[in-house]
């Protein structure tokens, strides 16, 4: 059969179209909407890694049912934007996570030169909060320098040189003005430690989400609002936490580095309000894994709750360590 030129022209386009319709259902099946907006790259989604994500999916979920609470969990690696999250976008009580924020507003007045490191601070009796792993009442009437209650805050977790730091920066209002300076969302500073202790409902007015944190952690790791030498000096710190070891630190091989900041309220009538812990984890190729773990309102036991987010950091970490 003879076809003439203008019938093989419109014959040609008809293929040349149905070869693009079946181009673009292959990329509809492996690429979400936003992928294909155009001038996007289209990335490829395969079976292996979807597996991965589902099961880190399912592992969080289930770990979370252990400790018969509520449980909010974000994790994000930094450089690729991988992430996982569960309740993600609901409120937690901070506890002692609160002093991260804290030690970053402190560490800002040392930048624009309100504070310095080397400043002796007299500990007040007024200062001393009860509860307090190393500022006690035997601290009472000795000096410290910034620089150590920055130390006795952020490593050792201490509720009295909290305390003392708010009080030079001029209170709560100014960590959350800080934060707002920075555009940081859903991070609230309210009170101070004396105030926690005294008023057990007051640590829910002190929240933040797990969203909220990972982009907390990002600043952490890129130095947002904070000179080089003060995040140098807040992440080594943040490495040397003493405290909730068996947490993100828990399950993860030995010599990993791992800069967090734990949180932990008492337990009344079986029901602990809060055992949190947040951090940076590096990698095995050099990437930053930001993780946080709240457990809130949860009547399982502190091994079990610990267990808990040391077996969500472990999963992430098995999920985007390879």
């Amino acid at each position: 059969m003879q076809y003439s030129k203008n019938m093989l022209v419109v014959m040609t386009q008809r293929v040349f179209l149905c070869l693009i319709c079946l181009s673009l259902a292959n990329v509809a099946g492996t690429s979400s909407a936003a992928d294909i907006i155009p001038g996007t790259i289209v990335k490829e989604t395969t079976p292996l890694k979807i597996g991965i994500q589902k099961k880190l999916r399912d592992l969080i979920a289930e770990t979370a049912r252990s400790v018969q609470g509520r449980v909010g969990v974000k994790a994000i690696v930094l450089e690729t934007g991988q992430s996982e999250a569960l309740n993600g976008e609901q409120r937690f009580p901070m506890q002692s996570v609160y002093k991260l924020p804290i030690a970053m507003a402190v560490l800002d007045q040392v930048d624009r030169g309100k504070l310095k490191l080397d400043r002796k601070v007299r500990i007040e009796s007024s200062d001393i909060v009860q509860i307090s792993a190393a500022l006690d009442r035997k601290s009472q009437g000795k000096e410290f320098t910034v620089a150590e209650l920055l130390q006795y805050m952020v490593s050792n977790s201490d509720n009295t040189a909290c305390d003392v730091l708010l009080r030079l920066i001029g209170g709560p209002k100014m960590v959350d003005q800080y934060l707002q300076n920075l555009g940081l969302k859903d991070i609230v500073v309210a009170n101070t430690e004396k105030e926690l202790a005294q008023d057990q409902a007051a640590q829910y007015h002190n929240y933040t989400t797990p969203d909220a944190i990972a982009v907390l952690l990002r600043a952490v790791q890129e130095g947002r609002g904070l000179s080089k030498s003060s995040q140098a000096l807040l992440q080594r710190l943040m490495t040397q936490t003493s405290t909730g070891l068996k947490r993100i630190k828990g399950l993860l091989p030995p010599g990993i580095v791992v800069i967090h900041k734990t949180g932990t309220s008492s337990t009344v009538n079986g029901v602990t309000a809060a055992t949190n812990d947040v951090g940076l984890v590096t990698l095995p190729n050099g990437h930053h894994l930001a993780i946080a773990v709240f457990v809130s309102d949860a009547k399982a036991d502190l091994a079990t709750r610990e267990a808990a987010i040391a077996k969500i950091a472990r999963s992430a970490w098995d999920a985007w360590s390879k």
